[in-house]
């Protein structure tokens, strides 16, 4: 047997650092140097964790959630203001994007976008005013998520503002989102100036009715469906809305043509939603929120249910944890700047849009929208790198969203800690940057990836929790 084996050229595999493999190189041996690494980066108590997690239960319960996720059908079925839909929605409270924030650990924009929602609500005349009332404590400060809600970059919604309403046909759950009032100095991106206040009285006055009269009309309109086609023609539905924009506008012409609504309004609200390529992201948003929200709450499963970012934390729920948020410092993105901006301008990934890879798309299916990296930088093919990485660390494969690209397979659905956990690859979020400074508004769009600590505390309190 010895003769046999050293009778043959040897062939060595090495798996610890590439250094051992250089004593060899000169032996006329083969070796392949394996890239190794310890489950959970070494860490004994979550590799403990991680052994315990395999159980049938937990096995039973994400396909549930996946289930749920990919069967839902998500429906827009009306416009209205959000103190009149939004649960427990009332005067003096600002919802915000990411997990819970007080007005003294705020960023600039978020702060710059409630000073702009106080203004707007006449509960102040002038930002002055309205930073001395943001900082008194008679205004309540809550995550959208906490009210069925989501909202982009700052996500600031107060009372007054109009909502996308959108249900959940599958589940019968309802989420809400507001308009997009487009790109650049805008209220989400922290901007408050009388022009951002003007356009915002705009949406509310002239653009929301008219939605809500078609939409009405309409009967519904089926969210899920115009997704599917938009990844077909380039979009991702997170940070490149460009056909399902034109999708959408397509569906509720007619309907906004079979209303009372003079031929002026038609005409400005066709324009302003065909002049705004990102105007899709926020319905999409409401649309993937009713999607997630149906697993909230789903005992033993390890499944990320809302994933968002508030400029100064990330924060991630679990499915079989509930309502509970899991922390860490939100994270810087890279990318490209508008002319005049640099990295040293941006302030700390913000939003709750990344509702939109913890439904599957966004930076999920970039593979989908090798155009996007125009926007966010990299090459088309970092685009279809990053839908692989994705597929790493998810359930499975979306039934109902596919990527032409990568010959129709279903995108990568179903975030799972103990994937996250194990392997230490996190999601790619894909984002507008905003100024750090309250009122300047977007500067850039980029892309980042989401920390690995607060899927490690979310696992840990998995094991306390499930008692495995």
């Amino acid at each position: 047997m010895a003769d046999r084996l050293f009778g043959q050229k040897l062939k060595v595999i090495n798996l610890g650092l590439s250094s051992f493999s250089k004593s060899l190189s000169g032996l006329d041996v083969d070796i392949v140097q394996m890239d190794f690494k310890p489950p959970a980066g070494g860490d004994t108590a979550l590799m403990e964790v991680l052994s315990r997690t395999g159980s049938p239960r937990v096995a039973a319960a994400n396909r549930k959630a996946f289930e749920k996720i990919t069967g839902a059908q998500p429906v827009l079925v009306d416009v209205r203001k959000a103190g009149d839909v939004i649960p427990g929605m009332g005067k003096g409270l600002i919802l915000h994007a990411g997990p819970p924030i007080g007005w003294d650990r705020m960023c600039g924009p978020v702060r710059g976008a409630v000073i702009g929602a106080l203004i707007y609500e006449g509960l102040a005349s002038d930002e002055k005013s309205a930073e001395a009332l943001a900082s008194s404590g008679r205004i309540k400060y809550e995550p959208c998520h906490h009210h069925g809600a989501v909202g982009p970059m700052a996500g600031v919604v107060s009372p007054s503002m109009y909502v996308f309403v959108v249900r959940n046909e599958t589940d019968g759950n309802t989420a809400y989102c507001t308009l997009n009032e487009g790109l650049g100095k805008v209220l989400r991106f922290g901007a408050n100036s009388a022009d951002v206040i003007l356009r915002l009285k705009w949406m509310e006055n002239v653009l929301a009715p008219a939605l809500a009269a078609a939409v009405r009309l309409s009967g519904g309109i089926n969210i899920k469906a115009l997704t599917a086609q938009a990844l077909m023609m380039g979009d991702e539905c997170h940070n490149r809305n460009v056909a399902a924009t034109n999708l959408f506008l397509k569906e509720i012409i007619p309907h906004l043509l079979n209303t009372n609504l003079d031929k002026k309004t038609i005409s400005e609200v066709v324009a302003f939603i065909s002049g705004n390529p990102h105007f899709y992201l926020n319905l999409s948003m409401a649309a993937c929120k009713a999607t997630c929200d149906t697993i909230s709450g789903l005992s033993d499963s390890t499944i990320v249910s809302a994933m968002a970012r508030n400029g100064t934390d990330i924060g991630i729920r679990v499915a079989g944890l509930g309502d509970r948020w899991f922390t860490a410092p939100a994270g810087n993105p890279k990318g490209l700047y508008f002319a005049g901006f640099s990295e040293k301008d941006a302030n700390p990934d913000l939003g709750d849009s990344t509702i939109s890879e913890t439904a599957g798309i966004g930076a999920n299916a970039m593979a989908a929208a090798p155009a996007i990296v125009k926007f966010v930088g990299g090459t088309p093919q970092d685009a279809i790198d990053y839908t692989k990485k994705m597929y790493r660390i998810t359930y499975g494969k979306h039934t109902g969203f596919q990527i032409p690209q990568m010959d129709f397979a279903g995108t990568p659905v179903c975030f799972d800690i103990r994937k996250i956990v194990e392997s230490r690859v996190t999601p790619v979020i894909n984002t507008g940057i905003a100024h750090k400074k309250p009122g300047v508004g977007q500067v850039g769009a980029g892309i980042l990836d989401a920390p690995v600590e607060c899927f490690d505390d979310a696992l840990r309190e998995f094991g306390k929790i499930a008692g495995m």
